[in-house]
């Protein structure tokens, strides 16, 4: 590998870029369903003291996922921004600086694991060879373009729900392993901080496992691979002892930390255990790993092949391990895309130590076959935008007013120059990469992030208004709340998290559950069985526009259900009684 190989990406274009895929998405957008509208829920019923803080309930409910760190999170923030900003706005900011946390600490643990010997590249015999710090900051660039790229971190990295606390501690955690063992203080606190964060996120177990996939990364270390001991000028810290220098040390710290999470863990009760009814059957599994981890799997085999001798290295067994654990619980777990989501950082660090051995011929089919991907998606979310806005073509007008039906589009100036701007961009990028910096180790993963945050940004901006039409649960509520035409509280039955929050949320609404001690005068359940006929009126029946199969019925309690018979008697005529007889 020669120098001019290892080529800085510059900082401006890697900072906008990761701000261009972290920002949209966060912004300007109601809660949507499910997951995103229940975890909003959960964190606004803490922030203003319906629930308690160390169980999250919603009108009794427990949460979907097992956590507390997130909902802490979310509430802290509604509390910090009553005021001054909208509540479901507040809470997206700690988790913008979580998806931000997961790109940062995914490149520094592709930065940690190049710098080791093994990662690095054979010394020529006459010089000219990459330099080791400038070898692992390409390649870091390039896990960092990996992870952007990777098609299944779009939506989940952009919702408020603890799948993207897991994510972001999960890359913080494996950051904390792969760090060399000459800064053992730092290293220590990052691995800390991660496992501790991923057990309060409702992941004891995953945090435990990696703790101890990090002891045996380091302990199966060889020794003519580990970097030299730190040593702070006063000669008193040696190597450990025989094994690998400083790995050790290391491992025992990394113990350490595992063992203080699962007392953590067993101290706060947090072990639970989900498993799905019946597992991912193999043909959906591969279908799920072939699309939400693309494109780094196939450089993550790639990986794998030409490393294969050399398992054991920690570059390789490290990244390994954070993957294959979050894939076998995707396949017991019932919500197996979000646990694969853990994965994405692990692979994208495998995809990058591929690059260096990939030929050219590769590297010019991956070239062209993301051109024509995103250069194609970017195409057809401008024609149906501009079908929206003109009517020209008619098909894409119509097919989005027949998929949202009451859907309204109007022109909005600004997200029409951030989306030109970064279709812009995208132009200038294709040039730049047919014409510049051929040699570049990153340069194959170059189109692939660009063209995933474009078609990302291009979502969030043109194509917003009709997706948060579609996917919010507002244009619902309003409909309830156009029938509720009267004070009082509201019975709810049959209704998922999902309905709860939005009702609480978006109307206001003083929800009741069923069969509390409340007599209220309205109800709302989400179809089934309808209630007592002789206590209740059917008013209204409304549907979610883009699914008509998600519907809610508004009921009028026709006498209050607990004091009916009261009712009844009070105004049944009394029974006449014969006047006594005289004496």
């Amino acid at each position: 590998m020669a120098q001019s190989a290892v080529r800085r990406l510059p900082r401006l274009a890697l900072w906008l870029l990761c701000l261009a895929y972290a920002l949209p998405g966060f912004i300007g957008r109601d809660p949507w369903r499910n997951a995103d509208m229940q975890g909003f829920g959960y964190m606004q019923a803490i922030a203003v003291g319906d629930s308690g803080w160390w169980a999250p309930r919603l009108l009794g409910l427990a949460p979907e996922f097992d956590a507390l760190l997130p909902y802490w999170l979310g509430a802290w923030a509604i509390q910090l921004g009553e005021g001054w900003l909208e509540p479901h706005v507040a809470v997206r900011l700690p988790f913008m600086a979580l998806l931000l946390l997961t790109l940062a600490a995914g490149w520094h643990a592709v930065y940690q694991l190049a710098r080791s010997p093994g990662a690095q590249p054979v010394a020529f015999a006459f010089g000219g060879e990459a330099d080791p710090k400038d070898y692992a900051r390409a390649l870091a660039d390039a896990g960092l373009l990996a992870l952007i790229a990777s098609l299944g971190l779009a939506q989940f990295s952009h919702e408020t729900t603890p799948s993207l606390a897991q994510l972001a501690f999960t890359a913080l955690a494996f950051h904390g392993m792969a760090e060399g063992s000459h800064r053992h203080l730092r290293a220590g606190l990052t691995l800390v901080i991660g496992l501790a964060g991923l057990a309060l996120s409702g992941a004891p177990t995953m945090a435990v496992l990696l703790a101890a996939g990090g002891m045996l990364a380091w302990l199966l270390e060889p020794r003519s691979t580990q970097e030299p001991a730190w040593d702070d000028g006063s000669g008193l810290m040696r190597p450990d002892g025989p094994g690998p220098v400083g790995g050790r040390t290391r491992a025992l710290v990394i113990a350490l930390a595992g063992l203080a999470v699962g007392a953590l863990a067993t101290a706060l009760d947090l072990w639970q255990w989900r498993l799905a009814a019946t597992p991912l059957d193999p043909g959906s599994a591969i279908r799920l790993v072939v699309w939400f981890t693309w494109p780094a799997w196939p450089l993550a085999l790639w990986t794998l092949w030409r490393w294969r001798h050399q398992l054991g290295r920690r570059h390789v067994f490290l990244p390994l391990w954070v993957a294959g654990l979050a894939s076998a619980s995707a396949l017991s777990t019932p919500n197996p895309d979000r646990s694969l989501l853990l994965a994405l950082p692990a692979l994208a660090a495998l995809a990058a130590f591929a690059l260096p051995t990939l030929r050219r011929s590769v590297s010019a089919l991956i070239d062209w076959f993301t051109l024509l991907f995103f250069s194609g998606g970017a195409l057809v979310i401008w024609v149906v935008w501009i079908s929206l806005q003109t009517g020209v073509p008619a098909q894409p007008a119509i097919n989005v007013s027949r998929l949202a039906p009451g859907f309204e589009h109007s022109f909005s100036l600004l997200p029409f120059a951030i989306a030109l701007a970064g279709t812009l961009a995208w132009a200038w990028l294709v040039h730049w990469r047919a014409g510049r910096h051929r040699s570049a180790l990153w340069k194959s993963l170059v189109l692939p992030a660009g063209g995933a945050a474009l078609c990302w940004l291009l979502l969030m901006t043109l194509w917003l208004p009709a997706l948060d039409y579609a996917r919010s649960y507002a244009p619902m509520v309003r409909e309830v709340r156009r029938a509720i035409d009267g004070p009082g509280c509201v019975e709810v039955a049959t209704l998922n998290r999902g309905h709860l929050a939005a009702l609480r949320y978006h109307a206001d609404f003083d929800l009741e559950p069923a069969r509390s001690a409340r007599d209220c005068p309205w109800r709302v359940t989400a179809g089934g069985r309808a209630p007592d006929p002789q206590a209740w009126r059917r008013v209204a029946e409304v549907r979610r526009p883009a699914d008509a199969r998600d519907r809610l019925v508004v009921y009028r309690a026709i006498l209050p259900p607990a004091g009916a018979a009261a009712a009844t008697e009070a105004a049944a005529p009394a029974p006449s009684v014969a006047p006594a007889a005289r004496p």
